[in-house]
């Protein structure tokens, strides 16, 4: 694990993996709207709900640090409500960041991630598995990565490590400024996001041709699983 590229890196999972890469001797680079809070490797703002943008940020960061050996997708949004109540604009950006997103950063890497042996660590959710009411977008956009992240192991096997990360929730600002009704019961009953980065760092760890293929990580009481 050298150089690790991780979207939505500075809050949450992705900045609990970005610590992790960098406590573990690595190069963390970060794709995110936001600049991280705390030290990284390299930042590149770029807004993830742009495909284009982003393939092009992957790219600069390639040309920075002359490779990639793995990436974390760890970028999401929502916008919780029942569907006619959600905007077109709001629900198809929870689409474009959450999926399209994955999908484009993923793409433009892929050719890098193949000379170096490298991995790629998508990041879905258990309600990628299992749908809840008034989470039309979010639902759909990580049913779309458990879907995507699947078809591409196969289309890479023996070329790119690829690894699906079902998280349960966590202790992020995810669930900030949101209605009651879409809040945890009990914030602190969630799981810590340095917990799941552990997870992550696991997988990135592992040696070419052994495969985690999909980790289910979540809280002992976490409600939206199984």
């Amino acid at each position: 694990m050298n150089t690790v590229l991780v979207t939505g890196g500075a809050s949450g999972l992705g900045a609990a993996v970005a610590a992790a890469v960098v406590a573990g001797g690595g190069h963390a680079v970060v794709l995110d709207k936001a600049a991280p809070s705390q030290p990284v490797t390299d930042f590149l703002p770029v807004d993830l709900s742009d495909s284009a943008a982003a393939e092009q940020a992957v790219a600069e960061a390639v040309e920075r640090h002359g490779g990639l050996d793995g990436v974390v997708t760890a970028a999401g949004i929502d916008s919780c409500g029942a569907l006619d109540q959600v905007s077109t604009e709001d629900w198809e950006r929870v689409v474009r960041v959450n999926l399209f997103g994955t999908v484009a950063v993923v793409r433009a890497a892929l050719p890098h991630l193949e000379r170096t042996r490298g991995r790629v660590v998508t990041v879905a959710s258990t309600l990628g598995l299992r749908a809840l009411p008034e989470a039309t977008a979010y639902c759909a956009s990580k049913f779309g990565i458990v879907g995507f992240t699947r078809a591409l192991a196969t289309e890479t096997a023996g070329r790119v490590g690829v690894t699906l990360l079902v998280p349960g929730g966590m202790r992020t600002p995810f669930f900030d400024g949101r209605e009651e009704k879409y809040r945890p019961p009990d914030v602190n009953e969630l799981n810590a996001p340095e917990n799941v980065a552990a997870a992550v760092i696991h997988a990135l760890n592992q040696p070419f041709g052994c495969e985690i293929r999909e980790l289910v990580v979540c809280a002992s009481n976490e409600p939206s699983w199984p």
